[in-house]
């Protein structure tokens, strides 16, 4: 570890490797689980990379959480005001998506928002969701968004919401030439 790194990247390691063990699995059960290397897991526990969605993705769905709720546990303890400046931000290092925590998972509520920005020519793919039957509402405020729900592709322009319950795989695709720009709410089933 070097010192460049980010205070949240080290937090999210330190919970991940919390996570790990308290379910009392090896590094090798989380791979199966997750589907990812055993040593990428390792890594990912030391802070040494930053994951990228996709993985958050494949833990999030093994350890039966949302990205929210998994990056809530690591952020600081949201008020019923969150200004601008105080929310949580996260940059994919992979695709250079950026999401931003608007409102984020509490205690006691079952809804949160979410800020999303694909830059042109950025993909980001989900093997399945992290809570089945997630519902979610996207909202496209700039740019193009292509999004594949359950093997359905929807083209979506800015302006328009496309409402689903998620059970299966996802893709997120900008075909550019601008950066996608979405709001996105989550509820939990």
């Amino acid at each position: 570890m070097g010192p460049d790194i980010d205070p949240l990247d080290l937090r999210l390691a330190s919970r991940l490797a919390e996570l790990r063990t308290g379910s009392g699995w090896s590094l090798e059960e989380l791979a199966r689980r997750a589907d990812i290397s055993r040593s990428t897991l390792s890594r990912l526990e030391r802070a040494e990379i930053s994951p990228t969605a996709a993985l958050l993705g494949r833990l999030c769905r093994a350890y039966g959480r949302t990205m929210s709720q998994l990056l809530a546990e690591v952020e600081q303890d949201a008020a019923g005001l969150l200004r601008a400046h105080d929310q949580p931000v996260w940059t994919d290092p992979a695709t250079g998506f950026v999401r931003r925590s608007v409102s984020p998972p509490q205690s006691g509520m079952r809804g949160e928002l979410v800020e999303g920005i694909l830059p042109a020519d950025a993909s980001i793919a989900y093997d399945g969701p992290s809570v089945p039957g997630l519902e979610q509402h996207l909202w496209l405020l700039a740019g193009r968004l292509e999004l594949t729900v359950q093997e359905q592709l929807h083209r979506l322009a800015p302006g328009d919401c496309l409402r689903f319950r998620l059970w299966g795989r996802s893709a997120f695709r900008n075909p550019g030439p601008e950066p996608a720009r979405y709001v996105l709410a989550l509820v939990l089933p």
